[in-house]
């Protein structure tokens, strides 16, 4: 099968580029290089099943070259992270929406069998009722998180409308290897950064605000489930481990995971602006349809990605 990965250069995708190459499957990487990293597909660029397409989603043209015998895709391009679209909402609004309405267009236009569409957890806003599950209130406070609303329903809207086959994955918080760890990183990996480099942690606010984290083989797995699920499935649908932690604890696990306990400890800055207080995943549908469980705890999962990091730095990892 001919697999088009929009973002396939990032975190997740790479993830899903090694995971099909591996397999056979002809697997095209688009990404403009904005977040994602070379680093992270180098080591897929001598196999013949694999092509890498450097270019934007928002770029009709080109899109309409790449999709045109592309059976799958996997559109996880995007501008990923909530504190860099406070500085730069028009570029995030462009990318999140603008971008994902040309590759439904390009999807429609040329039939694709199916498309999944990365959506976000960040949809929500802050849990007005715990655990969260597909019907609750769509309430982003900031403009991430309305991008994401915003491109989640047009893929609803496409698969109502035209009959495309989108299928809508709402993850939560996902960390592991490959996560960035400087700039707009994620928290886990700046974290591990900061404590294996000797430096405290930083934490915004008093920390208390909850997170519900998955290893990223636990979303790879996901995605791969819904790659072979053989039903249309409109509904947008979460996966998260369904269990909290806040940030302030999080901190001190993973001191204490490093061997820094005594050492170090969290320092306490200002809030964020629009920081979101509580996310804790229901992931029943996700269970009910495709037996879906995260497999690797919170714990088990840091001290393998700390340890990992200490060797091979946040973007590698062992690969093919």
């Amino acid at each position: 099968m001919k697999l088009l990965i929009t973002g396939g250069a990032g975190f997740i995708g790479s993830s899903l580029c090694e995971k099909y190459v591996k397999e056979g499957h002809t697997v095209i990487c688009m990404d403009n290089f904005l977040s994602g990293s070379l680093t992270n597909i180098k080591h897929l660029l001598d196999f013949q099943n694999f092509k890498l397409v450097k270019g934007d989603i928002r770029n009709s043209d080109l899109l309409d070259r790449v999709v045109k015998d592309v059976d799958f895709i996997f559109n996880l391009a995007a501008q990923i992270h909530v504190d860099r679209s406070y500085v730069e909402p028009k570029l995030t609004f462009d990318i999140n929406i603008m971008g994902t309405q040309n590759v439904l267009e390009m999807a429609r236009l040329y039939d694709v069998k199916k498309i999944i569409h990365a959506s976000s957890s960040e949809v929500y806003g802050s849990a007005m009722n715990v655990p969260i599950d597909e019907n609750h209130p769509l309430n982003a406070p900031h403009p991430y998180g309305a991008s994401k609303i915003a491109a989640d329903r047009l893929c609803y809207a496409y698969a109502k409308t035209y009959g495309l086959n989108v299928v809508i994955p709402r993850m939560f918080n996902v960390y592991g290897p490959r996560q960035k760890s400087v700039g707009y990183g994620g928290v886990i990996s700046i974290f591990t950064r900061r404590i294996l480099s000797n430096f405290p942690p930083i934490v915004y606010g008093d920390g208390l605000q909850t997170r519900d984290y998955t290893h990223i083989d636990d979303v790879v797995r996901a995605y791969d489930l819904l790659f072979k699920y053989n039903k249309k499935l409109p509904e947008p649908i979460n996966f998260g481990s369904g269990k909290e932690i806040s940030i302030l604890d999080l901190a001190n696990l993973i001191i204490e995971l490093s061997g820094k306990k005594g050492s170090l400890k969290p320092v306490n800055v200002s809030p964020r602006i629009g920081e979101v207080d509580r996310l804790i995943a229901n992931a029943g549908k996700a269970n009910e349809i495709l037996e879906w469980t995260p497999k690797i705890g919170i714990k088990e999962g840091l001290n393998t990605f700390i340890q990992q990091y200490k060797y091979f730095g946040s973007e590698e990892r062992i690969t093919l």
